[in-house]
């Protein structure tokens, strides 16, 4: 595991994230935020771009979570595939922009097939009708498309960093399959015996495969129906020139990925179901042998009296209920016992968090981890990421009421 992000904690329970020295790092060109649903990843990965584009450097945040929050937070009305500037994001010193995208899976297929088409041929495949389901939502499509997108981004050289906000859930881990799925399509037997008459060539080649050709489109027309396998046998004769450079693209994005300019961010809550999913990302991460930078634990409880346990909270507002059930409880005494109460159920979540967080570092040790304290209402607005990236990066907090000075 790379050391770069990374401080020593004081009570020796391991490295310490430390994401300004991440982002800040210029080797650091793609930052990928993976975890479950509900934890904060888009929020985390908006505010890791804002900071990143404040301190100076030039930074797009690609989702592909197709949830509009990233772009109300960021005051924009709307994403699209292509990057869009987020205005009062640029810091004051420094050549630093903020941009936001999110992926168009069909777009960018089409502009995959424009790319490296002939016009003529891009629009046999772009009208053809099993490249429109294809390309509208075919299993492992969006997944492809994401590596397409991120190598554009990446091969551009037009940003500092890239950031990567992934689906919410395990599927946000689907892509690193893309090339290998994609190679198993490709491979596979149908696929091969459909392109075998355009690859052979010739009246008497396709002589020679009429017979067997019959008997297989005979069969695969039963399964799907003749129409889509005449469209399949269209979509394949014009995408035969461009197979190839599709599992080369995917091939090389993947290595981007392993390679030493990434850094792949976990994101969890402290809750044991989340810490789980965030367990199952590490593992897998480590499996491909992909730059794990750390661990992001959103939304952590704290309190502002934590010498006061549950147990004396919860005994002093039995108390002040018991003394005041003889004579009378005032208004205060009532208030002042409820707010005990909350209190003594906010330890008691704190502890619970902390066992949950303990049992994680018990089994991965090595794996660096920011705890980023729990907000009182919802993050909406570049103030909120903000305040957000403050906390992730450890600054302390404003001393006005408002998010930000």
């Amino acid at each position: 595991m790379s050391g770069r992000g990374t401080t020593a904690q004081p009570d020796g329970r391991g490295a310490e994230l430390a994401v300004d020295r991440l982002i800040d790092d210029p080797t650091t060109r793609i930052i990928v935020c993976c975890g479950s649903g509900g934890v904060g990843k888009t929020t985390t990965a908006a505010a890791i771009g804002l900071r990143a584009a404040e301190r100076g450097r030039r930074t797009v945040v690609l989702t592909i979570d197709p949830a509009r929050r990233l772009a109300q937070s960021m005051g924009l009305t709307e994403l699209d595939n292509t990057p869009r500037p987020v205005k009062g994001a640029a810091g004051p010193d420094g050549p630093g922009e903020l941009h936001a995208m999110m992926l168009d899976m069909k777009r960018t297929f089409d502009e995959v097939v424009l790319a490296h088409a002939d016009p003529e041929r891009a629009r046999a495949i772009l009208e053809n009708p099993f490249y429109q389901s294809l390309s509208a939502g075919f299993a492992g499509t969006q997944e492809y498309m994401a590596m397409e997108k991120l190598g554009q981004l990446r091969s551009t050289g037009e940003w500092d960093l890239i950031v990567v906000d992934t689906p919410p859930s395990r599927s946000a881990l689907d892509f690193l399959d893309a090339p290998n799925r994609l190679g198993s399509f490709l491979d596979g037997k149908i696929i091969r015996v459909l392109m075998a008459p355009a690859k052979v060539g010739g009246r008497s080649a396709m002589k020679f495969l009429n017979v067997g050709m019959g008997l297989l489109t005979g069969t695969l027309g039963k399964i799907f129906g003749a129409q889509l396998l005449t469209d399949l046998q269209t979509f394949v004769a014009a995408m035969d020139s461009m197979f190839g450079g599709f599992r080369e693209r995917a091939d090389r994005t993947y290595q981007l990925l392993k390679a030493e300019g990434t850094a792949f961010l976990v994101v969890a809550a402290p809750e044991r179901d989340a810490l789980r999913e965030a367990a199952y990302f590490v593992d897998r991460l480590a499996e491909d042998e992909m730059p794990l930078a750390g661990l992001v634990l959103n939304r952590v409880h704290g309190t502002g009296a934590p010498q006061l346990t549950a147990e004396r909270a919860l005994a002093a507002a039995q108390a002040l209920e018991e003394n005041g059930s003889e004579d009378g409880t005032s208004r205060a005494d009532a208030l002042a016992a409820g707010l005990l109460r909350l209190h003594a159920e906010r330890v008691e979540v704190m502890a619970r968090e902390r066992r949950t967080r303990d049992r994680f570092v018990s089994v991965y040790p090595d794996v660096p981890i920011v705890e980023v304290p729990a907000l009182a209402g919802d993050v909406h607005d570049l103030d909120g990421l903000r305040l957000i990236g403050r906390r992730l990066s450890g600054d302390p907090e404003p001393t006005t009421d408002s998010p930000e000075p």
